[in-house]
């Protein structure tokens, strides 16, 4: 199903798509945010009192209300440059890459969990370790290591957004079962709570392949890709019988196929159309308004002997331009606002929708998530967050999806399945890697 355009953008930052690897290159309009013609770009003369630089700041379209007004007040707070933002409605990802391919950068822009590897090979991006520096330590480290690239930070995390499992304690104590750990025990609660009236659980009307195809992945105990790089890490016996266990959750009789709203809205959930659903931590305040505090959340469960159970997360990261004016003030400004100005990283990530900080340490005092199920889920991206490599390309992607459904679909054998799987990123790595 096609993602509704109304939808805020950074609420499928959520870790299950694949890297934005290999952009389209169309061309990008004139206005890049940049100050006037005449305005200074020295990046020395801001702090011995001459000219300030001048750096153009790039985000993209956030659907909440305020983030605009937000981000231009926290650049116009930073004394030791003048930062015009620009505000980019549209194929964001698009246009802030073919914009690295022209004169006309911007000084500083975000993309989703940091810049692609092909902006990484091609030296678009400056190399933003010694910038974090011991400030490394702050950040929740599967958020960081999403924006790194062998062993080098590229982009310094904004905010986090990921998905999870809500469920209704209600429903489930009424039927006798616990909330599931694993994979088989939310196969078992699924159809044991499903009446004429409720199905037992919900991930969207594909029957949860989008969702949670990569999910089955990372809850075997299994990665995207093998040690080396080389080639998928799932295809194995804990695999292939990860797939099979999806397939019987759907032959169970407990998952809902069909909603009145997809699993990005908790809808279905909260009008009692199932009692647990997939979905994203920003239905978290209209849970809380419908259910009170008959809801729980989980993270995806354990499948299979080797099994853990996992989130996904997306974060936008803070990007300097390599071919930027001036990327030593651009470093400067994404440390002081990214790093240092931990008033308006709460602000960001508390003010306009829901969302977590990317430093651990400041989840207390976003307030809509500084307790409670909000803070089970911040902990949750801390401890079993998982973002896409930066070689697991659209293809790759789509071919695991496709693999699941013809598993769902056709009843196809898992092992054969995967290893179409294997094959397409085996050939998109080699194509990745140049």
């Amino acid at each position: 199903m096609g993602i509704p355009s109304s939808l805020p953008r950074r609420r499928f930052l959520s870790g299950v798509g694949a890297s934005a690897l290999a952009v389209g290159l169309a061309g990008c309009g004139g206005n890049t945010g940049r100050p006037p013609a005449g305005a200074s770009s020295s990046g020395s003369a801001g702090a011995s009192g001459g000219p300030k630089p001048a750096l153009s700041q790039w985000y993209h379209e956030y659907g909440e209300d305020g983030v605009e007004a937000a981000v231009k007040r926290y650049a116009a707070a930073y004394d030791q440059a003048s930062v015009t933002v620009r505000w980019n409605p549209g194929d964001y990802d698009k246009l802030a890459s073919a914009s690295l391919l022209t004169a006309d950068v911007p000084d500083v822009f975000e993309y989703g969990n940091g810049p692609t590897l092909d902006m990484i090979r091609a030296g678009q991006v400056v190399d933003l370790t010694d910038t974090l520096g011991d400030a490394a330590s702050q950040f929740s480290k599967p958020v960081l290591d999403a924006m790194t690239w062998e062993g080098k930070v590229y982009a310094i995390p904004q905010t986090v957004d990921m998905q999870l499992l809500f469920y209704r304690k209600s429903v489930l104590e009424k039927a006798g079962v616990a909330p599931p750990t694993t994979l088989a025990e939310l196969t078992a609660a699924a159809k044991a709570v499903a009446t004429k009236d409720m199905g037992g659980f919900f991930a969207g009307n594909d029957g949860g392949v989008s969702t949670l195809a990569q999910m089955l992945v990372w809850s075997a105990g299994r990665e995207q890709l093998n040690a080396d790089s080389t080639g998928i890490g799932f295809d194995d016996a804990d695999g292939y019988a990860a797939f099979a266990a999806y397939r019987d959750l759907a032959t169970s009789g407990g998952l809902v196929r069909s909603a009145s709203a997809d699993w990005f809205d908790a809808a279905p959930l909260t009008n009692g159309e199932t009692a647990m659903q997939w979905t994203g931590l920003w239905t978290l305040p209209d849970v809380q308004d419908k259910l009170g505090d008959d809801f729980g959340v989980l993270p995806f469960p354990a499948v299979g002997a080797a099994g853990r159970p996992s989130v996904p997360f997306g974060s936008y990261g803070s990007i300097v331009a390599a071919k930027g004016k001036d990327p030593e003030a651009a470093k400067a400004f994404v440390r002081w606002l990214w790093v240092d100005q931990e008033a308006d990283q709460v602000d960001f990530s508390n003010s306009y929708g829901v969302h977590i900080p990317a430093k651990p340490s400041l989840v207390p005092q976003a307030t809509k998530i500084a307790t409670g199920p909000g803070a089970e889920a911040a902990k949750f991206v801390d401890e079993l967050g998982h973002a896409p490599s930066k070689l697991w390309t659209p293809a790759t992607s789509n071919a695991l999806t496709a693999a699941l459904t013809r598993v769902l679909t056709k009843n196809a054998d898992p092992r054969t399945e995967i290893g179409q799987v294997a094959a397409t990123a085996k050939t998109e790595i080699a194509r990745a890697r140049g």
